[in-house]
């Protein structure tokens, strides 16, 4: 009995090989073999952490997949910061990190306004987050206006170039409306 038992398991482990080499079709396991490699985690990144080298891994892909926006070098993610969960192991989109927050929503910043000659600094609420060079949202509140600026750093932002709506012969009521 026990010999009928290991002649059938012996059968079986003999027959795997030949199943494993008939589930792929040869250009599948040719696609493989030509792969994209691409950067993933090496580990779950909740929302919010900052990515280093050391989260980070490479794989290999179908040639043929469709992966858009995928980072393919581990500098493309290095120092950014996750949107979202990212899995061990999955491709990661452009879309999915983005430079970390320098100014948060709610917090207090320093704008800085550049005009030929004059330089004008202003503290004001960020209705908006945003990393560096990307935009934000500041309220002045003391006009309450609200204007978009370019984070430059930590609590810090750029306005627009205020020379084009500023000119030499405007009259002071003018200059004192377009000041934030």
């Amino acid at each position: 009995m026990k010999t009928a038992i290991l002649a059938i398991v012996a059968a079986l482990l003999s027959a795997v090989p030949a199943l494993a080499e008939t589930a792929l079709p040869a250009q599948a396991a040719g696609a493989i073999a030509d792969g994209v490699r691409i950067v993933v985690p090496a580990r779950n990144i909740a929302r919010g952490e900052v990515i280093s080298d050391s989260d980070l891994n490479y794989a290999t892909v179908p040639a043929g997949g469709s992966f858009p926006d995928v980072a393919t070098s581990l500098g493309q993610l290095e120092g950014k910061q996750a949107r979202r969960f990212l899995h061990v192991g999955e491709p990661v989109q452009a879309g999915d990190v983005r430079a970390p927050v320098l100014v948060a929503k709610g917090s207090l910043v320093t704008v800085t306004f550049h005009a030929p000659g004059i330089t004008l600094t202003a503290v004001g609420k960020a209705m908006s987050e945003g990393g560096l060079n990307e935009s934000v949202t500041v309220l002045n509140p003391v006009s309450y206006r609200q204007i978009t600026a370019t984070v430059t750093g930590s609590g810090t932002a750029a306005a627009g170039d205020i020379s084009n709506t500023i000119s030499s012969d405007a009259a002071p009521a003018q200059l004192a409306a377009a000041q934030p």
